[in-house]
C-alpha cells in the first residue's frame, strides 16, 4: 500500500511517531546536560551524603504522586494540554535551578542552598511527572502492539546516543570552568542547555497528532483498591516486583556519583566517561532487547535483565580503576537495565487496557517512587550515620544493594506470567540461544567482553593495590 493510499489517521500516526523521536532527542539534552549532573551540582553547593539521599528520595516519591493527579486530570482535560503544560513548566524549572547556583556564588544564599535545591528539584519532578500518564497513554495509542519493542528500542537508541554526546560536552564545560574556579557558571551553562532542550520538546509535542480518546470515569479505581488486589493478580505482582527492585537499587544508586567524585577523586570528565560507558552499552544492546521482547515476550526479557542487574554493583568492590569498571560494572549495568526497563515498560502496555493505561502507569510509578524514596533515604542515612572500619561505607552499600536485588529476583520473578502469545524458548542457555538466533554478531562481541572482564578481574586480583587513572 502506498503512502497516499493509507488512511489519513495512519499517516498522522506515522508522522507523529517520527516526530516523537525528534522530541525525545530534544529531551535528551535535558537529561544529558541537566539530570545527569544534579548530584555533582548538589555537592558543589556543599551537600553531604544524607542530602544526596534526600534529593533522590523526595523527587522519587513526589513525582509519581503527581502522576496520580495527572492521570485523574485526563478525565477533565485533553492529553495534549496536560503534556505540553507539564513539559513547559519543567523546562522553566531549569532556569530557577541554575539561578540558585548564581545566588550561591555571589554569597546571597549559602547555608540554605542545598535545602532549596532539594525543594526546587522536587518541584521539577512534580511538574514534569504530571503529564507522564497522558504521554504514556498517547504512545500506547500510536505504536502498534507487535512493533513496540522495535520502535521503543530505536527511539531509546537515538535519544541515548544524543544524551551521551551532550553529557560529554557538559563534562568538558564543567572541567574547563572548574579549572578557572568558576564551576558554578559551568553548571549555569549546561542547565541552560537542558532548559532549551526541554522547551524544544514542548514545541515538538505541540505538533503531535493526538487521537481522540474518551476516558470514562467508570474505568477508574483508587490507589487503595489497586494495592489490595495487587498480590492476587499478575500485573500487581509485576508492580510489586519492580517496586522492590527499585528500592534495592536506589539504596545504592545515588551514591555512585558521590563515591566517584569524593572517594575516587574522579574529574568531571572521568565521571562522565564512566556514565557514558553504561549508556553506550545500553544503546548497543537495545535493538537486540527489542527483538527479543517482540519475539519471546517481555517476561522473558525481564528475566534476562534480572540476571544482569544484581551483578552490576559488585565490580565496584574489586577496583576503582575506571577501565576495569567500564568493562565490568558499566557493561553489566548498561545491558542489564536496558533489557529490564524496556521489558517493564512494554509489559504495562501488554497488561493494561487502553482505558486504564494512564491510571495504571501512575500507580506503577507511585510504587516505584515509594521504592526510590525508601531506598535512597535508607542509603543516605546508612552512609551518614553507620561507621565501619573494615571497608568503605559506600562499597558496603553497593554490596547490600546487589544481594538485595538477587533475593528479590529469586522470590518474585517466578510469580509473574507472560500475558501475550509469544514464541516459546527454554530457559536453559537462554542468553546463548537467543543471541545466536537473533543477533550472532552481538554474541561474538559479548564473548569478547566477557573474556576481557575475566582477564581484568584476574589481573586486578594479582595486584595488591590498583591505581585509579584520572
Amino acid at each position: 500500500m502506498s503512502k497516499n493510499s493509507k488512511p489519513k489517521i495512519e499517516i498522522e500516526k506515522e508522522r507523529t511517531l517520527n516526530l516523537s523521536i525528534k522530541e525525545g532527542s530534544a529531551a535528551a539534552f535535558m537529561i544529558g546536560a541537566g539530570e545527569t549532573y544534579i548530584v555533582p551540582y548538589a555537592l558543589t553547593l556543599n551537600a553531604n551524603s544524607s542530602h544526596v539521599g534526600f534529593l533522590t528520595s523526595f523527587t522519587g516519591l513526589l513525582g509519581p504522586m503527581s502522576q496520580i493527579f495527572g492521570s485523574k486530570s485526563m478525565y477533565k482535560y485533553s492529553r495534549k494540554k496536560l503534556i505540553i503544560t507539564s513539559v513547559f513548566l519543567q523546562a522553566t524549572m531549569w532556569l530557577i535551578i541554575l539561578s540558585l547556583g548564581l545566588l550561591y556564588f555571589n554569597g546571597i544564599i549559602t547555608n540554605s542552598a542545598v535545602p532549596i535545591l532539594i525543594f526546587l528539584y522536587s518541584l521539577y519532578a512534580v511538574v514534569g511527572a504530571f503529564g507522564g500518564p497522558s504521554w504514556f497513554s498517547l504512545m500506547g495509542d500510536l505504536v502498534p502492539e507487535e512493533k513496540r519493542g522495535k520502535y521503543f528500542s530505536k527511539r531509546n537508541k537515538i535519544t541515548g546516543a544524543i544524551s551521551m554526546i551532550v553529557m560529554l560536552v557538559a563534562a568538558f564545560i564543567l572541567d574547563f570552568t572548574e579549572g578557572k574556579e568558576l564551576v558554578i557558571f559551568g553548571f549555569a551553562i549546561i542547565f541552560g542547555i537542558a532548559c532549551i532542550g526541554r522547551y524544544s520538546s514542548a514545541y515538538l509535542l505541540a505538533k503531535h497528532y493526538y487521537p481522540q480518546v474518551e476516558i470514562k470515569k467508570k474505568k477508574y479505581f483508587s490507589f487503595i483498591q489497586f494495592i489490595k488486589k495487587a498480590p492476587s493478580n499478575n500485573f500487581g505482582k509485576f508492580v510489586i516486583f519492580v517496586g522492590l527492585m527499585t528500592l534495592a537499587t536506589n539504596f545504592a544508586g545515588p551514591f555512585f556519583a558521590v563515591y566517584m567524585l569524593k572517594n575516587l577523586n574522579y574529574s568531571y570528565t572521568w565521571f562522565t566517561i564512566i556514565n557514558l560507558s553504561s549508556a553506550l552499552f545500553t544503546i548497543l544492546s537495545m535493538s537486540l532487547w527489542g527483538k527479543i521482547g517482540d519475539k519471546y515476550g517481555n517476561r522473558k526479557l525481564l528475566k534476562i535483565g534480572s540476571i544482569f542487574v544484581p551483578l552490576a554493583p559488585l565490580p565496584w568492590l574489586i577496583s576503582g580503576n575506571p577501565f576495569f569498571l567500564i568493562f565490568t560494572a558499566q557493561f553489566v549495568a548498561g545491558a542489564g537495565w536496558a533489557a529490564f526497563n524496556l521489558a517493564a515498560s512494554n509489559f504495562i502496555y501488554d497488561s493494561v487496557t487502553p482505558q486504564r493505561r494512564g491510571i495504571c502507569v501512575a500507580y506503577f510509578n507511585m510504587i516505584n517512587g515509594f521504592g526510590v524514596f525508601v531506598g535512597a533515604m535508607l542509603g543516605g542515612l546508612f552512609a551518614q550515620y553507620i561507621h565501619i572500619s573494615f571497608m568503605n561505607i559506600f562499597l558496603l552499600i553497593f554490596l547490600i544493594s546487589g544481594i538485595a536485588r538477587a533475593i528479590i529476583v529469586l522470590i518474585f520473578l517466578p510469580r509473574i506470567k507472560e500475558v501475550r502469545k509469544v514464541e516459546h524458548i527454554s530457559d536453559k542457555n537462554i542468553l546463548r540461544d537467543i543471541l545466536i538466533d537473533i543477533h550472532p554478531p552481538f554474541y561474538g562481541i559479548l564473548k569478547v567482553v566477557l573474556s576481557t572482564m575475566i582477564n581484568l578481574t584476574k589481573k586486578v586480583n594479582r595486584k595488591k593495590k590498583v591505581s585509579v587513572f584520572f
